[in-house]
């Protein structure tokens, strides 16, 4: 039998795919941070895998996460998306993605890539960390509290602290898999 997180539902397979093949594995791909930066402000208040679900109806009305689109969303636009029934309809986050796209963009270009920008708060080497429980997982840290504070600043929306923690789990800057996790070690 296959030792998981905790956190990882036994019957639920695109739960246990999303951990299995994705959940920590460094990511480097700009489009691919920018779609984790969207869903991970979209999951605020909800589960994960509310957001998981609806994670093909994103790509597909979000243009496959392609920032460059995102940041000329208009008024059109914008009410396509609050009335479509596949993505979560909350205004607030759905202006947030147009925002932070358009911020995405400014620090590409201070930056040379949001990947650059991302990964320096750690020096471009992952944090390891060694949680034998999942009580152990920390919801935030000094360094998201950093990096949200940052983006903040340049005007991110729906990048608190918390949300940041998560995507730093999922885009692979920490290594957070439990110890008996059969994923701990492959990372």
């Amino acid at each position: 039998m296959v030792v998981r997180c905790a956190w990882v539902p036994e019957d639920d397979l695109l739960y246990q795919k999303y951990h299995d093949e994705e959940w920590g594995v460094e990511i480097h791909n700009d489009q691919k941070l920018f779609e984790m930066i969207i869903l991970e402000g979209a999951q605020a208040g909800l589960s994960w895998i509310t957001v998981l679900r609806k994670r093909e109806n994103y790509r597909e009305v979000f243009d496959k996460f392609d920032y460059k689109k995102i940041a000329k969303y208009n008024g059109t636009k914008i009410k396509e998306l609050i009335n479509c029934n596949g993505i979560i309809r909350n205004k607030l986050k759905i202006m947030s993605s147009i925002t932070n796209a358009k911020i995405f963009i400014k620090i590409q270009k201070e930056f040379g890539s949001f990947d650059s920008y991302i990964w320096k708060f750690i020096n471009n080497k992952p944090i390891i960390n060694h949680f034998n429980n999942l009580e152990d997982i920390p919801v935030k840290t000094n360094l998201s509290e950093l990096i949200s504070a940052d983006l903040k600043k340049r005007g991110m929306k729906f990048v608190g602290p918390i949300i940041i923690y998560s995507l730093m789990q999922a885009i692979g800057m920490t290594n957070d898999h439990t110890t008996n996790c059969f994923r701990y070690n492959e990372l």
